[in-house]
């Protein structure tokens, strides 16, 4: 490499974004490939997704799918229909520690997943409903006695 060429690559960060867009990688790989500029970077959460690949129910392939307990993290099978409200499915508790399993959320992997569709809101909206309807039952009533006198 000539003078002018380290002093270059020297100024410049060893990732740049714009750069990888414009020079493309290929063959032997030197310090400017982003696999090596990045060597180093983010390596707690590289350690945590290692340790949780070594997760039971993960370790073995995963061919169910699998949740975990949100107390003792252990593994239980996932049967539900996604389309079906939470609220319906009658409430689990952990086979391995008796934590209760909320219905709607559920610990996977890495992530933890809440898909199901809500409950319905009638039995939240009824008593508005019901206050809506005497107002205009009262209402209905008022503007019949009020036009009955005069007329």
């Amino acid at each position: 490499m000539s003078g002018e060429e380290g002093k270059r690559a020297a100024e410049e960060p060893a990732y740049d974004p714009e750069r990888a867009r414009r020079e493309k990688s290929y063959g032997v790989a030197d310090e400017r490939h982003w696999a090596k500029a990045r060597r180093g970077l983010h390596e707690e959460e590289i350690e945590f997704l290692r340790e949780r690949s070594r997760a039971p129910g993960v370790a073995e392939g995963g061919a169910l799918r699998n949740h975990y307990c949100m107390e003792c993290h252990g593994v239980i099978p996932l049967e539900y229909d996604s389309r079906e409200s939470a609220e319906a499915t009658p409430p689990e508790n952990c086979p391995h520690c008796g934590a209760a399993l909320e219905g709607g959320v559920r610990m996977m992997f890495n992530w933890v997943e809440m898909d199901q569709v809500p409950g319905s809101d009638l039995r939240a909206l009824l008593p508005f409903f019901a206050a809506g309807i005497a107002f205009l039952a009262i209402l209905a009533l008022l503007l019949w006695l009020f036009f009955s006198r005069g007329a």
